[in-house]
């Protein structure tokens, strides 16, 4: 079997954007391959944190994806300090990374574009990223297309490695293939940018239905649409549109083109039966949540558990790759 790796900085709660970018994926996926999932708190650090919230917002994401349907009788899910060989594989790869591949990195020149003093981990993100995947020799890693690049490198860093300490005929290191999510990219509520946290356009996965509802009625809908009696053209709809296809059924989103293009429906009507159904889906993950979050044992246990087991693989990189390079 196949083996998968994917990883979630603990931002707390999830949203939406999460959920169907990636968990939501990473949850139909626990069964087909052997999956590791990590909650990336390393990367977590490169921003500005305290550690009082930096705890808090950990235990909230443990707890978020194991309500949305990671199982640990199906997956490895563990919180990635408590596996130091994540960080003593990055420092290998850091001395056989070019640096012109990291200066060339896409989000590394947006993000250091729009800070005073640029800090190293920023720069060598995406080498931590690559010992995550390697340090477990997953093959394939479920990403969005944002993440395809720091991916390419991945490869990059398992080629260069394998060209000079493995056998020929032999590569130790796989070189991980992407598989793009189903729902590739999550419009925020404003319509303008990917829904985001920072900028204040996203809906909590957990959020009570009175709140999600309450903004959801004010997304942006098809700017042509000044009355209801005006026709409208869904593919311009970026925000509700693309969570009827990710929520609603497909005789609904059907029903919801039909309606919008020929006038029958306002963007109120649409937006009310869009909200059924993502409450539908959402409901159960709340009442899980909950149960959780009274239950901080459980979560404990759980990533605790998925711990010993990532170390496990990870002991046995860190031996191999030792070995191979004179350090042991």
């Amino acid at each position: 079997m196949s083996r998968i790796f994917s990883g979630i900085q603990p931002s707390g709660e999830l949203h939406i954007g999460n959920y169907l970018g990636a968990v939501r994926n990473w949850v139909a996926l626990q069964s087909q391959f052997e999956s590791i999932f990590c909650i990336v708190d390393y990367h977590a650090i490169i921003g500005s944190f305290t550690p009082e919230d930096l705890r808090r917002r950990t235990r909230e994401m443990g707890i978020s994806l194991l309500a949305a349907g990671l199982d640990p009788a199906h997956c490895t899910l563990f919180v990635q300090s408590r596996v130091p060989e994540h960080t003593e594989l990055q420092w290998i790869f850091n001395t056989i990374t070019p640096l012109g591949e990291l200066e060339r990195q896409v989000a590394y020149k947006e993000k250091a574009a729009r800070q005073e003093q640029v800090m190293a981990g920023l720069l060598n993100y995406p080498v931590l990223q690559a010992a995550d995947i390697l340090l477990y020799l997953a093959d394939t890693v479920p990403v969005g297309e944002d993440q395809v690049q720091h991916l390419e490198l991945s490869r990059v860093i398992a080629r260069n490695w394998n060209s000079r300490f493995a056998p020929a005929d032999a590569p130790y290191f796989p070189e991980p293939k992407p598989k793009l999510t189903p729902t590739r990219r999550i419009v925020g509520l404003d319509g303008n940018a990917k829904m985001s946290k920072s900028l204040n356009n996203t809906i909590g996965l957990l959020e009570s239905p009175d709140d999600m509802w309450a903004k959801l009625r004010p997304a942006v809908t098809d700017p042509a649409r000044v009355k209801k009696t005006d026709p409208g053209n869904p593919d311009k709809c970026p925000v509700i549109f693309e969570l009827h296809k990710a929520f609603s059924p497909p005789d609904v989103v059907a029903e919801v083109d039909a309606n919008c293009r020929g006038a029958k429906w306002g963007c109120i009507d649409c937006k009310k039966v869009l909200f059924e159904h993502m409450n539908a889906e959402l409901t159960p993950i709340r009442t899980r949540a909950q149960a959780l979050a009274e239950q901080p044992a459980l979560v404990d246990d759980a990533l605790n558990a998925g711990a010993e087991k990532a170390r496990v693989i990870a002991r046995q990189t860190i031996a191999h790759v030792k070995e191979q390079m004179g350090l042991a």
